[in-house]
């Protein structure tokens, strides 16, 4: 098994496991209470939209390093290319960086513009 594939597992089994007693916890607390509680819901929307978050900024590293790399290895081959790879490069690390703008965006409209909350009984 390749490391990064390893990495993936550990990381789906740590989110995994702490997941669940954060949620068993919510619903105990509102069954304590003695009502329903949208608390879960709002629970599961932060952690949702944390995970989402951490994810891209992940991936947006990771591909912001590779592209990098290839760059400067593209100038060491032909230093008389520099001028067009770099603003090759730096249109390419915005349009990366663009993707994660993209799920802030769309995480900031879950936790304060949420538009499941209407399916809530």
């Amino acid at each position: 098994m390749k490391k990064s594939s390893k990495w993936v597992l550990f990381m789906a089994a740590f989110y995994a496991m702490t997941a669940s007693p954060a949620f068993a916890n919510v619903e105990a607390a509102a069954a304590k209470v003695g009502g329903t509680s949208n608390l879960s819901f709002y629970t599961s929307v932060a952690l949702v939209a944390a995970i989402a978050m951490a994810a891209a900024a992940i991936g947006v590293g990771f591909a912001q390093s590779n592209a990098v790399k290839a760059a400067v290895e593209g100038i060491a081959r032909n230093p008389g290319a520099s001028g067009k790879i770099l603003s090759t490069l730096l249109i390419g690390l915005a349009m990366i960086e663009s993707l994660a703008i993209y799920v802030l965006v769309i995480a900031l409209i879950l936790l304060f513009a949420n538009p499941f909350i209407k399916f809530l009984g």
